[in-house]
């Protein structure tokens, strides 16, 4: 029997971890559940100890600061990732990681999208947020994933193992995304069913400074893992509008053989200089992109040689 890993980072759930606990007790009696305490005010950490979770303190600020100690501590076949809010069932949770346990996906994404959250959540910007993320991230790295940013995900150990973690906080979820696409592990998704916050229980986000902190990881990310694209994105804008300023000044030097206007004329061409740093820029980063996803894929295999039960993915797969 493949050993599974419930984790549920928490910060403040009094509240609801007791439903969260009693339920994936019921659905996956043969789970550990994993409760990661976040400095939390309340009584999250005694409730989930009382149902017999097994509690550990986190004092590190912010869920990719837990998501890290997760899975640095944790040895498991499968593991699933669920906020301690009690917004996503325990049947739809293990629905999702029956695709890790099948060997189907190394990532499965509950999709909350594509079924009951824009109808269930009640803050109307977030809806808007989701679609943003979703529309950035599949444009740049060429997806089609409906769910960036749920909370609700199942790993296999390779995926969870060699996860650098980069993040402190809320835009965990769009750096896991981002990096299984980028490094083509398998993603698959599954529609799951979501369900607002019940009344006293307060959401930790803000809309708008978590907001601007995950497009701001989508954009270091971007030219992280696609350096060739941005820095050429940026050459190309530097370059039309250096040659947008250069035309005016060449025409009427070949008119007059005067060059009437040199300000115009050094901006042009340190825009146009610019333009080459950055294209040169980007090609020397995707070079090393390129010996970066070397290195990698073979710490995948060396990953893969060590696993604890000494068998290989495909023995595990047959």
């Amino acid at each position: 029997m493949k050993k599974i890993a419930v984790l549920v980072p928490c910060y403040n759930e009094e509240l609801t971890i007791e439903a969260v606990i009693k339920d994936f007790k019921n659905v996956i009696p043969e789970a550990d559940i994993y409760v990661y305490d976040n400095n939390s005010k309340d009584n999250t950490a005694q409730i989930a100890k009382e149902l017999g979770a097994i509690v550990v303190p986190e004092y590190r600020q912010g869920k990719g600061n837990v998501v890290r100690s997760m899975f640095r501590d944790i040895e498991a076949d499968c593991y699933i990732m669920v906020d301690g809010d009690d917004t996503y069932p325990a049947e739809d949770a293990y629905r999702v990681a029956q695709l890790v346990l099948e060997n189907k996906a190394d990532m499965a994404i509950g999709d909350r999208l594509s079924s009951t959250y824009f109808t269930e959540n009640k803050r109307p910007f977030h809806n808007t947020g989701n679609k943003l993320v979703r529309t950035l991230i599949n444009k740049i790295f060429k997806s089609e994933v409906k769910d960036i940013m749920t909370g609700c995900r199942a790993f296999n150990r390779t995926f969870v193992k060699s996860f650098p973690v980069l993040s402190k906080g809320f835009e965990i979820e769009t750096e896991m995304s981002i990096h299984a696409l980028d490094k083509k592990f398998l993603i698959r998704e599954v529609p799951i069913a979501y369900r607002d916050r019940p009344d006293g229980s307060e959401s930790k986000l803000n809309t708008f400074s978590d907001g601007f902190r995950v497009l701001k990881t989508i954009l270091n990310l971007y030219k992280d893992y696609k350096p060739l694209s941005f820095f050429g994105l940026i050459s190309g804008i530097l370059c039309i509008i250096g040659l947008a300023m250069m035309i005016p000044v060449l025409s009427g030097y070949l008119r007059t053989s005067l060059v009437a206007k040199f300000p115009t004329l050094i901006v042009a061409i340190g825009l146009l200089t610019s333009s080459l740093v950055s294209l040169a820029c980007g090609l020397i980063l995707d070079t090393v992109k390129k010996h970066s996803d070397q290195f990698y894929e073979i710490s995948l295999n060396m990953l893969e040689m060590n696993k604890p039960n000494g068998k290989s993915e495909c023995e595990n797969k047959i």
